[in-house]
């Protein structure tokens, strides 16, 4: 099944009237770590639909290994450019797949003037909603400062005290799958929840956007990105939030004016952040730069504060999660093939 986060619908356009090369029914899956080449062969054998893994994430330069079939699946960890669809689409391709909830490193325009479709997958919230609560807890327990002393043998208390979550009012921003799982922790332990969605769904306590910032301890990022939320949380926003407030981001980089939440941090106005996702992650994330000078000085500057924690894009990393990403890959993909996808 394909899903997305506050009512986003995946771009869906029926292929040109250009010919296209023969094709037979299958898959190929670009960007495959080790573990999904192998779940994509086991399952696509199980459900009926040939599957070739390619390491390589996919390129105008490689886009040929996928001729003989109209369906692919890419990563969510590569920018799939004009250059890479036309590539694309010159070799038969007429579906694109992503591995990820959201669209943003497509270029869905460029994909509908080729008359290419374009699909999503769900998979399990849990995964993302779990590393929420965990960067949470971790943020306003200052569990980076107290890993550090520990790791050098220093078990000394922190001369700051942490704070419990049911003392806490969170907002969460975006109650979508992810963002509805989220609020269903929350209660969990006890502390108030605020909501904000341009759907709401969740049974929350919905107020609008500015009322949530200014009244929220924690603020938690869940919305796709788009046009309209892009710096979400801006300039403007960040210094209306709490003295001492904290900012979770396990959406995506740019809802976040990085600079301005830099200044915020470095000036004391907030408690701390917590970021599974960054502005300019792409070509970082995901690599060893152990040694490596990063080219994102803003990154740079966030991980130097002893009150930010950084992942690398990793919440969705669960075997669950990976499970349900490939099966609703081929069950996309297999919809496709028989003129059923929605």
């Amino acid at each position: 099944m394909a899903s997305s986060e506050l009512g986003l619908r995946r771009g869906e356009t029926r292929a040109g009237t250009e010919p296209r090369p023969s094709h037979r029914a299958g898959l190929t899956a670009f960007g495959c770590s080790r573990d999904e080449a192998a779940a994509f062969r086991d399952m696509g054998a199980r459900l009926g639909m040939p599957v070739t893994p390619v390491e390589a994430a996919v390129c105008a330069a490689n886009a040929e290994l996928a001729r003989g079939h109209r369906c692919v699946s890419v990563s969510h960890k590569t920018r799939i450019t004009g250059a890479t669809l036309l590539a694309l689409s010159r070799a038969g391709v007429e579906y694109i797949c992503t591995r990820s909830i959201g669209f943003d490193h497509i270029d869905l325009r460029c994909a509908e003037r080729l008359g290419m479709s374009v699909g999503n997958v769900a998979y399990s919230p849990d995964s993302v909603a779990d590393y929420t609560l965990m960067l949470m807890l971790m943020a306003v327990r200052h569990a980076k400062t107290t890993i550090h002393r520990t790791d050098s043998f220093d078990y000394r208390l922190s001369e700051t005290r942490g704070k419990e979550l049911r003392d806490l009012t969170v907002g969460v921003v975006g109650t979508g799958r992810i963002g509805a799982a989220v609020v269903d922790r929350l209660r969990g332990f006890g502390c108030r929840v605020l909501a904000h969605d341009t759907h709401p769904r969740a049974s929350a306590t919905y107020v609008p956007l500015d009322d949530l910032i200014e009244r929220s301890d924690i603020v938690t990022l869940h919305t796709p990105l788009t046009a309209e939320t892009h710096h979400l949380l801006d300039r403007r926003r960040i210094e209306r939030m709490k003295p001492g407030a904290y900012v979770v981001n396990t959406g995506r980089g740019p809802l976040l004016d990085t600079a301005a939440l830099l200044s915020a941090l470095e000036n004391g106005q907030l408690g701390g952040a917590a970021l599974d996702v960054v502005e300019g992650e792409e070509g970082i994330f995901y690599a060893d730069c152990r040694g490596k000078h990063i080219g994102n000085e803003a990154l740079a500057r966030l991980q130097r504060l002893p009150n930010v924690l950084i992942s690398p894009h990793s919440a969705y990393h669960t075997e669950r999660a990976l499970h349900d990403i490939v099966e609703n890959t081929l069950l996309n993909c297999l919809n496709f093939e028989s003129g059923t996808t929605a």
